[in-house]
């Protein structure tokens, strides 16, 4: 199952983001989303947790909790819109 985490801290990296789920079960991979103009986080990343009912009780525990002054939003990610949205490449 997929994971989106918002509200997070911006000092949180892939690597906080992955510990703090992995206190609820196996972690598959990590992902905090990056601005690419500034390099600084969005403040939102993506967890996979291969097991759901793991990432259920991820959800269920942390959604909602302080983190760095943050209040956490943890719920199941929605798919992607392939609306072909986005940033045009650069020149």
């Amino acid at each position: 199952m997929r994971i989106y985490v918002g509200n997070m801290p911006y000092g949180f990296g892939s690597r906080e983001l992955s510990e703090l789920c992995s206190q609820h079960g196996n972690v598959a991979d990590a992902n905090v989303i990056i601005d690419r103009d500034t390099g600084r986080s969005k403040g939102f990343g993506f967890v996979e947790m291969p097991n759901d009912e793991e990432a259920t009780a991820a959800i269920e525990a942390l959604n909602a909790t302080r983190v760095g002054g943050r209040t956490l939003r943890v719920s199941e990610a929605r798919p992607r819109a392939n609306d072909g949205g986005g940033r045009p490449p650069r020149s």
